[in-house]
């Protein structure tokens, strides 16, 4: 039965880099019909915060990684990890190492001043006797000989040598125990199977191997992850447009979209870009994951996040932007909204938007109950020219039983045929009156949307703006 599980560190909010990996374990875990399990390394308890802790269980649940046991934090754990350093002492597999951290200085210096590996000398390594006055830490004995294989998922067959492992600190002279040991002790305690993380733990994985052995425990099956780069070929980073996965939620990128953009940043199955939730599970695979470092592109995040909202069900986009709407002040606290109408609007547009937020700003002349008219679009279009045309509109549109954009069509039609104008003459300045700009979806279904009402009250509006005059005045 396949374990596999997400380990973040409570040092920040949850990033890019960070939600591939839980996603990839997530996939794995529901490929194989395994368990996911979400564990919180916080034994750093000078940088670790519960709020970080918060924000990543939050992040996860945005994005909807489930996870099947959990949260486990290793900070409730410090007395297993000591039973087991204790056990390894007893077993000579482990020392107590007294030198002080200012010797350790001092000889890495030197080392590299000579050019030489800077690691442990071990002198500590036979050492029978206690140093008075001196609390120790304790390093794990790693063999001096041979070479340790790494068959990884991903990158395949890895070989390190023994000459170049250290004997590693697994519990600092304060009590604290370190990251190497306490995540073998974890895995071994969680029965974890793979172990599914970034490429930047690679070095890691000999270290980690040995104390399994020396634990006597089976070794789980490994897979790195190759790096996220910006598109400099650097480690990913803010100055790259990435940033935590709770500030795409913020601006307005839809959680299915962020995954399937985080799943094709080093996967790949076939030519297929888009994927359902269901696909990936089906699919997903480590044959598929690429070996070499995949490239971070906000744009193409941003594409794939306009076909997310192309494709949603109005109804559901109607909740998801409503938020949007209050932060943009298109909406007051408290107001309610017709659902149904707001996804009737929303269909209007929703082939244009790229973002929640691009469509709050987009539904505004929907919803306010008066626009502002951009300046240029007023004098080009709401002037003497006009005038006529919009008069002749605002009270075809009184006498009109319905409201519909086929109604609507065939007003327009008459006036546009009566005059022998095209349709832009007179479609423009309504579009200018109604929405207050020269870009809208198509005039009728606006109209539509918008109401008989409220287009009277725009239209009466733009006639008197249009232009003063006996027509005007009686306007």
């Amino acid at each position: 039965m396949v374990r596999v599980r997400f380990a973040p560190s409570p040092t920040g909010h949850l990033h890019i880099g960070g939600a591939r990996t839980a996603l990839f374990n997530w996939l794995f875990a529901r490929h194989e019909g395994g368990t996911f399990i979400l564990r919180i390394e916080d034994t750093d308890t000078s940088r670790s915060t519960d709020e970080y802790i918060g924000a990543i269980i939050e992040g996860m649940k945005w994005l909807g990684l489930d996870w099947d046991e959990g949260p486990y934090r290793q900070t409730d754990r410090f007395d297993v990890y000591r039973s087991y350093i204790e056990k390894l002492v007893r077993e000579g597999k482990a020392y107590r190492c007294y030198c002080s951290p200012e010797e350790l200085e001092q000889r890495r210096q030197e080392a590299l001043a000579q050019g030489r590996p800077q690691k442990y000398d071990g002198r500590c390594r036979e050492m029978e006797e206690a140093v008075e006055g001196r609390v120790p830490a304790v390093r794990f004995k790693m063999p001096r000989e041979g070479q340790t294989v790494v068959n990884d998922l991903i990158k395949g067959t890895v070989v390190f040598e023994n000459s170049q492992l250290d004997d590693l600190i697994i519990m600092r002279s304060d009590g604290t125990p370190t990251y190497n040991f306490v995540v073998v002790v974890d895995d071994v305690d969680m029965k974890i199977t793979h172990v599914i993380r970034g490429d930047d733990h690679l070095n890691n994985t000999p270290k980690q191997m040995h104390i399994y052995g020396a634990l006597g425990y089976e070794i789980p099956r490994f897979a790195h992850l190759p790096m996220i780069l910006g598109a400099d070929k650097t480690r990913l980073s803010k100055r790259h447009g990435a940033t935590s996965v709770m500030a795409y939620r913020e601006m307005g990128y839809l959680p299915e979209a962020l995954v399937n953009y985080l799943v094709r940043l080093g996967w790949s199955f076939g030519d297929q870009e888009i994927f359902t939730r269901e696909e990936l599970i089906k699919y997903f695979s480590f044959e598929n994951v690429g070996k070499s470092s995949a490239v971070f592109n906000p744009e193409k995040l941003l594409w794939l996040n306009s076909q997310y909202i192309m494709k949603a069900a109005p109804e559901k986009l109607a909740g998801l932007v409503t938020p949007f709407l209050l932060e943009e002040g298109i909406i007051a606290e408290g107001r309610g909204i017709d659902v149904q109408w707001l996804a009737k609007a929303i269909r209007t547009l929703q082939e244009r938007a790229r973002t929640l937020v691009e469509l709050a700003k987009s539904l505004r002349y929907y919803i306010v109950e008066e626009v502002e008219y951009h300046e240029k679009a007023k004098v080009k279009f709401l002037n003497e020219k006009s005038l006529p045309y919009l008069i002749e509109l605002r009270d075809r549109l009184r006498g009109l039983a319905g409201f519909s954009a086929p109604e609507l069509e065939a007003t327009f039609k008459a006036i546009i045929d009566g005059h022998g104008i095209k349709l832009g003459a007179l479609a423009q300045p309504v579009r200018v009156a109604v929405t207050g700009g020269t870009e809208s979806p198509g005039i009728f279904e606006v109209l539509e949307v918008v109401g008989k009402e409220k287009t009277l009250r725009r239209l009466d509006k733009a006639i008197k703006t249009a232009g003063e005059g006996p027509a005007g005045k009686e306007a």
